[in-house]
Formats: structure tokens, sequence, C-alpha cells
């Protein structure tokens, strides 16, 4: 992270404006990037970009590497004359600020696929070459990917490990023939990929030309029903069967009295050692490249991991289990110098995940809403800032700010008088100017605490299941006095991009 001061926005690509019932990579990302511009914003962050499984929850893909298809811009297919205008009929209906995501793939999963009809009919060979090289250059885990992909639907969604026990167990006369029979469908899936990856570098070429970096989200574990997990067995902690011998998540914390269980598979940290690490440094160096810097979401599984046995109910009967992300960490400095990452070191943190965090140099987070749950030494609180830290007034796991503020404690409410006797006088104004006064080299607001909104306005609730992920927003939200709001703050606060 540079060394400037600098502010930015947390709004994840699927809450963009959008006809077609979810934001994506069209001219709202572009128009979005031009306001953060010349508003004095630096950064954008998002949440991870790929396919969402279960829930809808961008942190339990089905690969840590490919993208979500519902992010390919319909028009930009039509400017690349792969459709044309009237292919696409706009469904108002799904023009509201939630996302419905079975309604969304239903409207654009049939469009894709017509692109793809059309690619091969009548796209020009230079067109039709850039998809070879891409199938090329990312063959390393496309293939695995689309395999999976078709595999899965061919076993009606069923996971990986209750498919034919062959092809489960990845015997390679099965795989072979699985490629073989399913090669054209195989090839389907790359292109959507190829899509995929074409718009967002687009993207990325245009926001790093207006001065705007982008913050990608890499979650420490993949979910077990993924491509990934199918294709490195041998790197998590998997019984005969394929099923999670430990399930990842955490203990008992501020969000959750019962802990976080994500059902996600541990690694097998004794194999990856053996590797050199090759799985996890192939995986940064893609996120590396994805992204201007990357945050490690629960990096103190890097250090120690909390494993809890499959079938458990809660998260509160795990163990400590030791990582060797150190050592991961030291082969990649090793090759690059300086580590693009920001460690997500909240929740239970320890002298050793401190140190982790330390040897690398890099920026730890901060969140303002955490600072007034306990007293004066309270790390959140920004006089207490050590150190290279993001500050944020939230994440996509908090509240939003006015939400937070219409629900603090009686004990939240009295440490927070004893720092403004009169908060409620100037609400949210009073907070956000102390985040971005912070020593934080880099301050971060969710866009819905920009716009103001309540906590109807939430990404994500912890711990359940359904009803997260859909919150998008629409242009009669936003009101210029948000952005000349910011505009002055990145200012008076040093945090402009000039």
């Amino acid at each position: 992270m540079e060394a400037k001061r600098r502010s930015g926005i947390l709004l994840h690509i699927s809450s963009l404006p959008s006809v077609h019932g979810i934001g994506d990579f069209g001219d709202e990302a572009y128009r979005f990037i031009d306001q953060m511009a010349s508003n004095g914003f630096s950064w954008w962050q998002i949440l991870p970009l790929g396919p969402v499984g279960p829930g809808d929850s961008p942190y339990q893909a089905f690969s840590a590497y490919a993208g979500e298809p519902l992010f390919i811009s319909l028009e930009k297919l039509i400017q690349w004359d792969l459709l044309n205008n009237e292919d696409i009929v706009v469904n108002v209906l799904i023009s509201g600020t939630k996302v419905d995501y079975k309604k969304v793939r239903t409207i654009k999963e049939p469009l894709i696929k017509l692109a793809w009809k059309n690619f091969q009919d009548h796209a020009d060979d230079n067109f039709k070459h850039e998809f070879l090289h891409f199938q090329q250059e990312h063959n390393w885990w496309l293939t695995d990917y689309a395999l999976y992909t078709v595999c899965k639907e061919k076993f009606e969604s069923l996971p990986w490990n209750k498919w034919d026990k062959k092809l489960a167990e990845r015997k390679s006369q099965a795989v072979q023939a699985a490629l073989n029979l399913y090669n054209e469908e195989i090839l389907y899936v790359k292109f959507i990929q190829f899509l995929f990856f074409r718009q967002w570098f687009q993207l990325k070429a245009y926001a790093n030309q207006k001065g705007i970096q982008l913050f990608g989200d890499l979650p420490l574990y993949v979910s077990h029903d993924s491509a990934d997990v199918w294709g490195n067995q041998k790197l998590f902690l998997l019984d005969e069967n394929g099923e999670p011998k430990l399930m990842g998540g955490v203990p008992p914390d501020y969000f959750s009295e019962d802990g976080q269980l994500w059902g996600n598979p541990v690694f097998n940290w004794n194999r990856l050692k053996q590797t050199n690490y090759q799985w996890w440094i192939s995986r940064l160096y893609f996120n590396f490249h994805l992204f201007n810097m990357v945050r490690i979401d629960h990096f103190r599984g890097l250090e120690s991991f909390w494993a809890v046995p499959h079938g458990s109910d809660t998260a509160k009967n795990g163990t400590w289990m030791p990582a060797y992300g150190a050592e991961m960490l030291q082969i990649l400095q090793t090759q690059l110098g300086h580590l693009p990452v920001i460690a997500e070191d909240l929740g239970i943190i320890t002298p050793e995940v401190d140190q982790l965090r330390d040897q690398f140099m890099l920026p730890g987070m901060k969140v303002l809403q955490f600072a007034y749950t306990s007293d004066e030494t309270n790390v959140h609180l920004p006089h207490n800032y050590q150190g290279p830290n993001v500050v944020y007034t939230g994440t996509h796991d908090n509240n939003t700010l006015g939400g937070w503020l219409s629900e603090l404690s009686s004990e939240e409410k009295k440490t927070i008088d004893l720092y403004f006797p009169n908060c409620t006088n100037r609400g949210e104004e009073q907070f956000l100017e102390l985040v971005w006064g912070s020593s934080a080299g880099l301050a971060i607001v969710p866009f819905q605490d920009l716009i103001r909104l309540n906590g109807k306005g939430r990404m994500n609730v912890p711990g359940t299941a359904t009803g997260n992920w859909t919150w998008r927003y629409k242009h009669s939200m936003v009101k210029s006095k948000h952005w000349d709001y910011f505009k002055k703050l990145n200012t008076i606060y040093n945090r402009h991009n000039g």
C-alpha cells in the first residue's frame, strides 16, 4: 500500500445499478469509477468475484479462480457483436434494490449461450485467436473448473464426492473419458470465463487509468463443493468418502455466541509444505494479477486455525491447529519483494498472529464499530492505532453505520458518551470524520454509509444462511450532497487523489 493518505469505497459488483437485476462490468461500473475519481477517492474494494454457490455467498464459491458469469455485461456483448439490441428484453421487475439470483440467471444465461453461438458463427479470426490464447494461458485451472462445472450439471448438482466413484476420485481414465464426452460443453464453460475476464481486465485498465486502484478479497478457505477441492484432494483434510474431517470456522466472538461454522474443509498444511506451497502461491499470484491489492480474509488462519469436527452443529467445540503461512509468505516475498496484501486481522488475534502480520509489514484492519465495546485500550479506537492500517466505518459483515448507531448497547452508549457527549447532534458525520482524520493510511467507507442508509442496506449478517448478499443501490438513493461531503473530507484530511 502506498505511503500517501488515501480513501476508498467498499461496494461489490453485484450492488451496482442495472436493468438486468444485478450489477455487472458494464457502463454503471465505469460510471462509478468516474464518480470515485472526481471526488477524491483512490481505491475501490469489492468482495470475491467467484461463481457463487448455495446461499449466493461470494465466500462459498465453486472456484477460487473462475468468475461469476452474472457479472458479464450484456451491453458489452452487443458492443462486441455477440448480441443485438433486440436480443435483450429489459425486465423492470428486477430493477429494484435486491438481487434475485435465480431470476437473473433465467434471463442472462440464455443470452450468454446465444453469444456463444454467434461467436462460433461469425467472430473474426482475431477474436477467436484471443479465445484460444486465453485457454492456453489459463489451462492450469480452467480445464478442471470447466469439467467440474459440466459434471456437476450431469450429476444433478450433487457435490463432487457424490458423483461416479472413479470420477470423484479423479481416476485418469475416468477424467479423460469425461473430457472427451463433454468436449463441447466444456468449451462453452471456458468461453464464459473468457468473456468474464476480458470484461474484467478492460474495467481494471480503465480504473487504473483514472487513478482508481482495485482492492480484491481473497477468502482463506475454499468451498468443499468446488473445483479446487475436487482437483486437489490431498491438499485438504478429507476422509475416505471425500467429506471434510475437520471444518473451518471461528470460536464464539463479537458476531456470534456460538462462533461461526463455515463448513469448509481445512488445509493439509503438511502436504502443502511438501509441495512448496505451490497451490497457495499460484492462487496469490493470480489475485495479484486481478487486483492492485488483496485482502486475505481470516488472515489469522495462516498462523493457526480453528478446526471443528465434521458433523458439529456449532463452532464451539473446535481446536486450534498450526498453519505454516509464514513459510509460504516468505517464499512469496523472496520472489516479489513487496506483498500487495492487507491482513484481515479481526476477531481473536494472538501475539503470534500480530507477529506474522508485522514480519511481512502487512497493514491490518481497524473497524470503528468495534471501538466502543470495551475501554480506552480498545485497539479499534483511533488513538490506539499503531503501524500501517486500513480503517473502516464497518465491513460487509457489519450493520450500516446508521443501523449500528440505532442499535447501540447501553455500554457502548456510555463509552461513546465519554468521547462525544452530544454525538447524536451530528449523527454519522461525527464518526465518518473520526475515521477520515485517523492516522490510518487508507480509510474505507461502505457505499451504504456514503449514502447514509439505515440497517436495511446491510449486506450480510454472519451466522445466517439466507437473505444475504442481495443489496444493491438505485440512482435515486444517491444525492450530489453525498459525493460533495466526501470530496470535502478527502481534501480536509489529505486523502484526495491529487
